[in-house]
């Protein structure tokens, strides 16, 4: 065996051993979050694993939503459905189309105790053939975490958990901890109003990569960086704002 192939095979082989599915030319780019990509193993988005999103504001937490809808209309592209737990009827079905995602494929499940959350969301995890699983559960702890990692590393459903306004931040066993912010919308020919949705992206933790921070923008169907101009076209309406 050649060397080259043997480091391939051994990095595959520790993918595994942190809970990452082995990246398979096929699921190459299938996630196309720009240049976020970069921050990955092999610069592909990890699937079959757990992604805890923290959102310390109601904003944060519509903000996260979208994004990651975003993530899952890129997931569902090959056919599948996705389940989405939570307390309240937090999200609008038909904006879903915006990110390339049919309602009618996206199974809502609304429960108020967070151990019927947490059972619902480990069982679903564990459906094969499931693109994602999305769910609130804010007091995520390391025990809990690693039942969920457990679940996907068998089926290789993705799963994102929300942790809005979360009481305290416990360590867990996720593949990448999550923080976003919504920030102005963008317009490529610089117009007033409403444009494209834009995100301040924080990847706090990503087993295997390398976090870091980036503006993101969403058009013709995937995640592009928001062009330098733009940003500091804002953050001056937003001096003068204020």
């Amino acid at each position: 065996m050649a060397r080259t192939d043997m480091i391939a095979r051994l990095h595959q082989d520790i993918l595994r051993m942190q809970g990452q599915q082995p990246v398979a030319d096929s699921s190459a780019g299938k996630v196309a979050l720009g240049p976020v990509l970069d921050a990955f193993p092999d610069k592909v988005f990890p699937t079959g694993a757990i992604h805890e999103c923290i959102s310390p504001t109601p904003s944060a937490a519509a903000a996260t939503s979208g994004f990651i809808a975003g993530i899952l209309g890129s997931l569902m592209k090959n056919g599948g459905a996705c389940v989405w737990i939570s307390r309240e009827k937090i999200i609008f079905p038909p904006g879903l189309k915006s990110f390339g995602i049919e309602p009618d494929r996206v199974l809502f499940i609304h429960l108020r105790k967070e151990k019927d959350i947490c059972w619902a969301m480990e069982a679903a995890l564990q459906a094969e053939g499931l693109a994602g699983v999305v769910s609130e559960l804010p007091n995520l702890d390391f025990t809990v975490s690693r039942r969920l990692q457990l679940a996907v590393e068998k089926s290789g459903v993705t799963g994102f958990v929300l942790r809005h306004q979360l009481r305290q931040l416990h360590p867990t066993a996720c593949v990448g901890r999550w923080q976003i912010a919504s920030g102005a919308s963008y317009h490529p020919d610089g117009m007033s109003g409403v444009g494209f949705p834009c995100w301040n992206v924080e990847l706090q933790k990503i087993r295997g990569g390398r976090p870091g921070s980036w503006r993101l923008v969403w058009m013709d169907g995937c995640f592009h960086e928001l062009p330098a101009a733009s940003v500091i076209s804002s953050q001056t309406v937003f001096r003068k704002i204020g």
